[in-house]
């Protein structure tokens, strides 16, 4: 009985895991430089979209993930506003080998990240007294393909910090 409780428990800890600690906002930032005469003109935006996304490994297999979506709006040849949002995620990631871990970084934990982030950023544009932004859905799993592709056409290999 002994030796089946301690494979029991020897799997249990070999087991792979994953944990959301924590989300939170790391950083913040709003502008529009030409208030208030932005307002009075005629809105026809064109929205151009930054994203990016980082991790670092923390303490006892804890990372940090941030997910970065910065957009900059233009009615026509001007800006109307830039905002910024860095969402961030501490998770807890155990047991997995470099592929699944990489791919749980790149893709599966920007996905859990985006809702918050697309919220946050539709809130800080609604404040500014824009009108909503609700930007589509994003497909982290085919970025992260698309990223791993280019990576192995130039010889490099995707790493884990």
């Amino acid at each position: 009985m002994t030796d089946q409780q301690n494979t029991a428990a020897n799997e249990e800890e070999t087991a792979p895991q994953f944990s959301l600690q924590r989300i939170y906002v790391r950083d913040l930032s709003f502008e529009a430089p030409k208030s208030p005469a932005i307002f009075r003109q005629q809105w026809e935006p064109s929205v151009g979209l930054d994203l990016n996304t980082r991790q670092k490994a923390l303490e006892n297999d804890f990372h940090e993930v941030v997910l970065t979506l910065s957009v900059t709006v233009k009615n026509g040849d001007e800006v109307a506003f830039i905002a910024e949002v860095q969402q961030a995620g501490i998770f807890l990631i155990k047991n997995l080998d470099d592929a699944s871990m990489s791919h749980t970084l790149g893709a599966f934990c920007p996905n859990i990240l985006f809702p918050y982030a697309r919220e946050t950023l539709d809130s800080l544009v609604t404040r500014g007294s824009f009108p909503a932004l609700m930007l589509a859905p994003v497909n982290f799993d085919a970025l992260y393909a698309q990223e791993l592709h280019r990576m192995q056409a130039a010889g490099e290999t995707p790493t884990v910090q």
